[in-house]
């Protein structure tokens, strides 16, 4: 074990973590998100939420300060569907973890084609639906 880690980071997912560089793209996805035909590499978080998976990635994640918006999110259809509840915890971790980032969406089929060039994709359980989300990794500087 090691101290600081969220507990909910598994060893595996610490190293694609760690791997990852400046501008790499890892998405969490919901539990109909077809994680494993998109993601070149396949973390599963069975059991968990993407509410607890995404505040645990970001205490460890720095977020691209370099683009317009290092959070995508996956469009709602336009069946006169209310924007997901769930989006309104994610600005809430987003916000603590990068005050200025910007959160933006886009439709399911280019979700899917970006979420193939990620890095990689990390599997939950969560059941709402559209809580899918992109995060853009950014640098740690000295300053």
């Amino acid at each position: 074990m090691l101290i600081g880690i969220p507990d909910i980071i598994s060893p595996e997912l610490l190293k694609i973590l760690h791997e990852m560089g400046h501008g790499d793209e890892i998405v969490i996805g919901d539990g109909n998100f077809p994680a494993a035909s998109c993601g070149k590499r396949l973390v599963r978080c069975d059991g968990h939420g993407v509410l607890p998976v995404l505040n645990a990635v970001l205490q460890l994640f720095p977020l691209d300060t370099y683009v317009e918006s290092p959070v995508i999110l996956m469009e709602a259809a336009s069946n006169g569907t209310a924007k997901p509840v769930i989006w309104e915890e994610y600005e809430k971790i987003v916000k603590k973890a990068c005050p200025t980032a910007q959160i933006s969406q886009i439709e399911r089929f280019l979700f899917y084609e970006r979420a193939k060039n990620a890095y990689a994709v990390i599997a939950t359980s969560e059941k709402a639906l559209y809580a899918n989300i992109i995060l853009k990794k950014g640098v740690i500087s000295n300053v």
